[in-house]
């Protein structure tokens, strides 16, 4: 093949342009488009899977399934792919803001005849073993169609069932929790076995006595609560977990029930608070009156106790005044005996003579006194001799003295002896 050449053109342009080569055109127009093909084809050969996937390759020809569940590059080899997530969180929710926009709540009817949109989402694991992810797919083929046709049936069908188990106003106050749990229990077991029954209870508004129609759940031999069947979810070895309930739209006529019923509680909480603190007070009461009696009681116990403490104190100070006077009496007792023990005993050895000697010395005093103050003739003038014996007779003043000597000493019971000598008599 000759290669073309262009016609000359006017200013010699064909001079500037390289010789354009047919062949060379043709094969870089077939390498082009087989670039393009294998580039656009290449996404069928591999395949990435992400950590938060499970991932299904349905091979062309034979359709086998091969699942992965580790993240990577994948050998895809030209077959359908289909993926779905580990965990994903299902909502039935009337929030826009949550899950879908449009409204997803479940309706739910209590015993009493009420009703109520259940708002709230649920937590759901996909199994990871070839056999449930392979009846999963087959059932289902898509993560939308798990969702629609499987999940949510099985929670609106334990809503459903739950509903019945409380009445309106318990499963806004006090069964709440319960609402909860049972809702989750047979999401993941299985529906409840139920009977019903009929108990006369009062009104919550009323308090008048009327009959209602009670459903009970069954319990087997175990104590456990009877099932009527196991949940899909765990035939297939869904794991579900954190059931949240957000939102409980109540009915108009629910909502106001709701409201007078726990008005009318208030009220008669209110009363009770009342009448409890009517009762606190009088036993407060009681208790202050109580404890002022018993305070004055013991304030008298006080006093009566001083005073007791006073008398036995004045009791002990007499008692011992008591005593010193007696040990005082006997220590003068004492005193005296010894006093005239020994005044016996001086006696006894040499008559008393100091006391007598004092006396004596004060009668000789005495009558001496009286002696010198005599005006008297103390000689007689006339002195007759010649008495008997060859002796003077003894003159009047003499004989006085001899007498008064002689009374003195029988007095004191003194022995007078010729040259002044003196001797205490012993007391007969």
């Amino acid at each position: 093949m000759r290669s073309m050449e262009l016609p000359a053109l006017p200013g010699g342009v064909s001079s500037i342009l390289p010789p354009l080569n047919v062949r060379r055109v043709f094969l870089g127009g077939i390498a082009f488009v087989l670039f393009v093909v294998i580039f656009v084809l290449l996404g069928e050969f591999f395949e990435q899977l992400d950590a938060d996937e499970i991932m299904v390759i349905q091979a062309p020809l034979s359709g086998d399934l091969t699942w992965y569940t580790s993240p990577g590059v994948k050998w895809q080899g030209f077959g359908k792919v289909t993926k779905y997530p580990k965990r994903f969180q299902y909502w039935f929710s009337a929030k826009p803001d949550t899950g879908d926009k449009s409204d997803q709540s479940i309706q739910l009817r209590f015993n009493d005849g009420g009703h109520a949109n259940l708002s709230g989402s649920i937590a759901v694991g996909y199994p990871v073993d070839a056999k449930n992810l392979n009846a999963i797919h087959m059932q289902y083929g898509t993560r939308e169609a798990v969702e629609q046709q499987l999940v949510r049936p099985v929670i609106e069908k334990a809503v459903y069932m739950t509903g019945p188990l409380m009445s309106s106003a318990e499963s806004y106050a006090e069964r709440r929790n319960e609402l909860i749990s049972f809702i989750e229990d047979q999401v993941e077991n299985g529906v409840y076995q139920t009977f019903t029954e009929e108990v006369k209870q009062p009104d919550p508004i009323t308090n008048e006595q009327k009959t209602v129609t009670v459903v009970k759940l069954k319990v087997d031999q175990a104590g456990l609560y009877s099932r009527q069947d196991q949940s899909p979810l765990r035939q297939f070895g869904f794991v579900t977990f954190n059931l949240s309930i957000n939102n409980v739209k109540y009915d108009d006529r629910v909502e106001s029930r709701i409201q007078q019923q726990q008005q009318a509680k208030m009220q008669v909480t209110t009363a009770m608070a009342r009448a409890k603190q009517a009762e606190q007070d009088a036993i407060t009461a009681q208790k202050n009156g109580e404890a002022e009696a018993a305070k004055a009681k013991w304030e008298q116990e006080v006093v009566k106790a001083k005073e007791v403490t006073a008398a036995q104190q004045r009791l002990a100070v007499a008692q011992l005044d008591a005593q010193a006077a007696e040990q005082t009496k006997l220590k003068l007792n004492l005193e005296g005996q010894g006093e005239a023990a020994k005044r016996q005993l001086i006696m006894n050895a040499d008559g008393g003579l100091d006391k007598k000697l004092d006396a004596y010395v004060k009668t000789q005093a005495i009558w001496a006194e009286a002696f010198k103050e005599f005006r008297g003739q103390l000689v007689p003038s006339v002195v007759m001799s010649g008495s008997q014996g060859g002796t003077t007779p003894a003159s009047g003043v003499t004989t006085f003295m001899e007498m008064m000597t002689a009374k003195a000493a029988r007095d004191l019971a003194i022995e007078v002896q010729a040259g002044g000598a003196a001797k205490t008599k012993s007391n007969p």
